[in-house]
């Protein structure tokens, strides 16, 4: 695979710059991986999520709100998820939550958002151990329970955890990229 090939489009809504900061700090570690300026970034409220399908790997960003509710620019925008053509598309996930504060709704929109992609027919990169969390329940783990659907960052309890999960996350997702594309 080529640096060149392909671009990434990396789709977020943030109301508190919290999910905007992690965009970008994932954008500047990918482009340094691939040493290329592969990473697009959409803020949704001012993007139409139509542009999704202009890109062959794509990621999206989501933070949980309140008791388990989506971000309000994801809200908004929620019924056009049903309406894109992303089969055989690579998506990976990225959420942000409170585990402590709502113990029982961390990660809820990560886990919703998933559900809508994969109707889809994503195939779907960037699953995270849920490892070092505490929480006690998650709409966003796997069937098996041992995994998030993508990264799981926590910048009200965890936020010096942050940096080092974007970046092993990131060399995560360079790995099964190139898998998925050679």
């Amino acid at each position: 695979m080529s640096d060149n090939a392909f671009k990434i489009g990396l789709f977020y809504g943030s109301t508190t710059c919290y999910t905007e900061m992690a965009a970008e700090k994932i954008q500047q570690n990918l482009n340094q991986l691939f040493d290329s300026p592969v990473v697009e970034l959409h803020n949704i409220k001012d993007t139409s999520l139509q542009k999704a399908e202009d890109y062959d790997v794509l990621l999206f960003g989501i933070s949980t709100w309140d008791f388990g509710e989506l971000q309000e620019d994801w809200e908004s925008h929620w019924d056009d998820i049903k309406s894109l053509d992303l089969t055989n598309r690579i998506a990976g996930l990225f959420g942000l939550g409170d585990q402590i504060g709502y113990t029982d709704w961390f990660q809820d929109a990560l886990g919703m958002l998933h559900d809508e992609l994969a109707v889809l027919g994503c195939r779907f990169i960037g699953y995270w151990p849920n490892k070092g969390y505490e929480f006690e329940k998650s709409k966003a783990l796997t069937e098996d329970g041992s995994h998030f659907v993508g990264l799981s960052l926590d910048d009200e309890t965890q936020y010096e955890f942050t940096d080092q999960r974007v970046e092993d996350w990131c060399e995560q997702l360079l790995i099964e990229i190139q898998s998925l594309t050679s």
